[in-house]
């Protein structure tokens, strides 16, 4: 996307910064919410916190290869002493698209990592492009077994708006003819190599229960909506300059901007929800610009809060008026509880000893995975935890131990047995389900402000029993799938990562059918404000074990679809 249009911060007048609605945050969400809006005739206005990123001409590091940086891509102690948090999700790379944490700190209560990007595009420009649908499995699963509250919409709901983004987005993949993992509309997988073909043939005969299928991302395949194909170079995380991944900035932004309805604002950081009492409506946001730190209101009809799951709730519990002392909507008491993420890094490697006469070219953005096989019926019930989880795998041909390091030996003959591939291996690793608990949630310290005067976010968050439970009998699993296929030297693992390395954070503003138990409604609207609309992580009234994005965006598109129509209809 070229340089956008903004608005003239220092303008006169409220006329000048009134839209017919305003989106906050540009993200997968809220690129979204800037696209459909856009199309369908509102002049909007997106407001970013962070800077602007030009599509291609700001992917600065993106044909670079190792041996161009410093450091040859690793982590140097300055990264790890200045950037605790974000260097968890970065390399030498990627680091430009993160925030610094000392500049931007937060509190934890509890150790959590809160990854953040503020950029056009946020975290659309790094994330893991893993899309799945949720099914009814997940839609019910809060009624049927008694946490949390139960989702306001079932599948038949969302599935058209499924369709809808993925004909626009482009997801590689496979059908699969699964009730618990509905597919997608689908552009060609990414082809399994002989390692991974071999575990899914032999899973078949072992475990016949789980399935082992195409990794479903949002890598084009082919050429699509203008955009792609993936090169297969796999270095998304640097933003990319053949739009081979979907992105705000390679998709939903350049199509909103084409329509000549969006206005987009960088350095823009809204703290505040402005509630009008005399219309019991939203009338606006409050925004403080990130450098001059000069504070500026404005208006539209409809607002869309995309900033994410932690930021979003912090804006909602910032926005306090008579009407809502305690932050606008939250009546429930629900504001910043409910915090999710996906458990990971729990699963096993193994290595097989067989074809030493293939290989592989190109480096696929995805691999292979195994959907949710417990807690599926009576038959797949655990007694020792509830819901599931699904693996995240791929095969590969690598040295078992690392030579660079463990080898002793020099010259010719070293570097050419450093240049030949040892023996295939599996590497399985399992993203699991986080029950809802209202005591994971967060805080705002009013005694603690950053550098604009806000107060700093608390984090409290702990896994609890069941996520533990689970964890165990991923590892355990793992290991079998991997040994009754032949593979050799498995090892079950743990690597005990800290909540929120999934970067799945979601629920602090979820979606329910009583608004005393709830904040948003079945069109993602607050209860109490129906001119707002939250579609970011927020909403989510449970996480499922799917990665969320593909669900974010297909609840913005229908949120907006609504939300225009209700605007026609004089009810916001």
């Amino acid at each position: 996307m070229g340089d956008p249009k903004q608005v003239n911060i220092n303008s006169g007048g409220t006329a000048a910064n009134t839209y017919d609605a305003i989106v906050v945050g540009s993200g997968i969400s809220g690129g979204w919410a800037a696209k459909e809006l856009c199309e369908k005739g509102l002049k909007t206005l997106v407001l970013e916190r962070g800077r602007n990123v030009v599509h291609i001409k700001d992917y600065t590091t993106s044909t670079m290869h190792p041996w161009e940086f410093p450091n040859r891509l690793e982590l140097t102690e300055q990264d790890r002493e200045e950037n605790p948090v974000q260097c968890q999700a970065y390399d030498e790379g990627s680091k430009q698209f993160y925030v610094k944490d000392k500049e931007h700190p937060y509190i934890q209560s509890d150790p959590f990592y809160w990854i953040r990007g503020y950029q056009l595009g946020g975290r659309s420009l790094v994330w893991g492009r893993q899309t799945y649908r949720l099914s009814d499995l997940d839609f019910e699963a809060n009624a049927k077994d008694g946490h949390g509250v139960d989702w306001p919409i079932r599948y038949k709901d969302i599935a058209p708006w499924y369709d809808y983004v993925e004909q626009f987005v482009g997801i590689s993949g496979q059908a699969a003819g699964l009730a618990h993992l509905p597919d997608s509309v689908f552009l060609p997988p990414m082809e399994m190599n002989c390692v991974e073909t071999h575990f899914r043939e032999e899973s078949k005969k072992h475990f016949p229960d789980r399935p082992v299928i195409h990794g479903r991302v949002a890598n084009l395949t082919r050429g699509w909506n203008g955009r792609g194909p993936c090169q297969f170079r796999n270095l998304c995380d640097r933003g990319c300059p053949f739009s081979g991944y979907f992105s705000s900035n390679a998709a939903t932004l350049p199509v909103a901007a084409a329509t000549g309805n969006l206005t987009i604002q960088p350095h823009a950081i809204v703290y505040q929800v402005i509630y009008d009492e005399r219309t019991k409506k939203a009338s606006g946001v409050r925004v403080i610009d990130e450098l001059t730190k000069k504070t500026t209101d404005y208006f539209a009809k409809i607002i869309f809060l995309n900033a994410s799951t932690i930021a979003t709730a912090s804006i909602l519990l910032q926005s306090t008026s008579n009407r809502f002392p305690n932050g606008m909507g939250n009546d429930s008491d629900q504001i910043g509880r409910n915090l999710m993420d996906h458990h990971m890094g729990s699963g096993a490697t193994g290595a097989y000893m067989g074809f030493k006469d293939q290989y592989y070219s190109g480096r696929r953005p995805t691999g292979i995975y195994i959907p949710r096989f417990r807690n599926l019926d009576e038959k797949t019930k655990r007694a020792d935890f509830l819901r599931g989880y699904g693996y995240q795998a791929d095969g590969e041909r690598r040295e078992w131990k690392d030579t660079m390091l463990a080898g002793d030996d020099f010259g010719a003959d070293y570097k050419k047995s450093l240049a030949t591939p040892g023996p295939w291996s599996i590497w399985m690793g399992a993203w699991g389900e986080c029950l809802p608990n209202p005591d994971n949630r967060i805080t705002l310290e009013q005694d603690k402000k950053d550098s604009w005067g806000l107060p700093l976010v608390n984090v409290h968050f702990k896994f609890g029993d069941n996520e533990k439970a689970m964890r165990k009998d991923a590892q355990q699993a793992a290991a079998e799938m991997l040994q009754a296929a032949g593979f050799e030297n498995v090892q079950p693992f743990d690597y005990h990562t800290t909540a929120g390395s999934a970067v799945h954070e979601m629920g602090t503003a979820r979606m329910g059918q009583d608004p005393k138990t709830s904040v948003l409604n079945a069109h993602n609207q607050i209860h109490e404000v129906k001119n707002v609309f939250v579609t970011d992580g927020s909403c989510m009234t449970s996480s499922a074990c799917q990665n969320p994005s593909l669900t974010y965006m297909a609840l913005t598109a229908r949120a907006c679809s609504f939300a225009v129509e209700e605007l026609k209809k004089g009810n916001l």
